[in-house]
């Protein structure tokens, strides 16, 4: 059959209608056994105990997937093949780790055997299918139950909406434990040390800052036209300014304010700079992250950004400009 436009169009758009349909539902369907397995799954993360997830199928990668987000946030899971299991990889189960067995059926030969040897070997046991009724769900500790009024295959065969579902179920239960356990952005750094995303959340401040030459700084008591022409020579489009005694930031001079003092009168370029500066301007230290530096200049609307050290004198600046280059967006 050919593949028209419209057509492909057309059942695609259905078949992302079917899941978000599912996805929904889902949300709908969530009661208090959610809030008993994510309170499960926290004391188990708190007493040192570990998150061990199965599926056979196409619920083997999903169940994959979600042991790999809870560990991403610090709780330690891991994926148990059904039938190496039966073979061999029980070895990894502990005494009062929580097992997570997906099944959309709830009636997987392979999960279903699975069930008393993880309570021999006390594990507690949490379901995850869409059937209330299935020999999963009887015998499991807890119940977690994703709804799917209809598959989006055609031949209601392949798994579609069954397994976006049940993977929207573990993210939901990822990102609730994420935020209870008031994981930061330090912590979240820490276990994505690698790749495009460690990069970005473990950039500091001082990775990233303009010194030397590119940071033009003053003392308080110059003219503005001083202030200007070392602003100007440093290419920057604001200057620090230090007590003369201390060297600590007293004040910051940028292109906006330097426009305003040009309304004060034909003078204005001989007055002190401290007549036309900023006092207290927003600062951060070297050793902030990169992204906490994003979060002040978007809470702020703010161009640029100093950066201090302990004593308090200025050390770097950050050009709102140079954040996309560093993809700090």
């Amino acid at each position: 059959m050919a593949l028209q436009s419209k057509t492909v169009l057309a059942r695609a758009r259905a078949c992302i209608r079917i899941e978000q349909a599912a996805l929904t539902a889902t949300g709908r369907s969530l009661g208090l056994e959610f809030v008993a397995t994510a309170r499960a799954i926290d004391a188990a993360a708190a007493a040192g105990r570990k998150l061990i997830f199965s599926g056979v199928g196409k619920n083997a990668p999903i169940a994959q997937k979600i042991a790999a987000t809870f560990n991403s946030t610090g709780v330690s899971s891991c994926f148990l093949d059904a039938t190496q299991a039966l073979h061999g990889d029980l070895g990894l189960v502990d005494e009062g780790d929580v097992a997570l067995l997906l099944s959309n059926s709830g009636q997987s030969e392979e999960i279903v055997r699975l069930l008393p040897v993880l309570r021999r070997f006390g594990a507690r046991i949490v379901a995850f299918t869409s059937n209330p009724e299935s020999d999963l769900a009887r015998n499991a500790d807890l119940r977690l139950f994703f709804r799917v009024p209809r598959e989006a295959c055609p031949l209601k065969l392949a798994p579609t909406a069954s397994t976006t579902a049940a993977l929207a179920l573990g993210d939901a239960l990822a990102m609730v434990l994420l935020e209870a356990r008031g994981l930061t952005r330090d912590d979240f750094a820490r276990y994505h040390p690698a790749g495009n995303l460690g990069r970005v959340l473990l950039l500091r401040v001082k990775d990233i800052m303009r010194t030397g030459d590119r940071l033009p700084t003053a003392p308080d008591t110059v003219t503005t036209q001083e202030a200007i022409l070392r602003m100007t020579k440093a290419k920057s489009g604001s200057i620090a300014l230090v007590a003369k005694k201390t060297g600590r930031l007293t004040g910051i001079l940028t292109d906006g304010d330097f426009r305003r003092s040009a309304l004060t009168g034909p003078d204005f370029l001989q007055q002190p700079v401290a007549t036309f500066m900023t006092r207290q301007p927003k600062v951060i230290a070297e050793d902030a992250l990169g992204v906490d530096a994003l979060r002040l200049f978007e809470a702020h609307k703010i161009d640029d950004l100093i950066v201090v050290n302990a004593s308090g004198a200025p050390v770097g600046l950050i050009d709102g400009q140079d954040l996309p280059k560093f993809k700090i967006v």
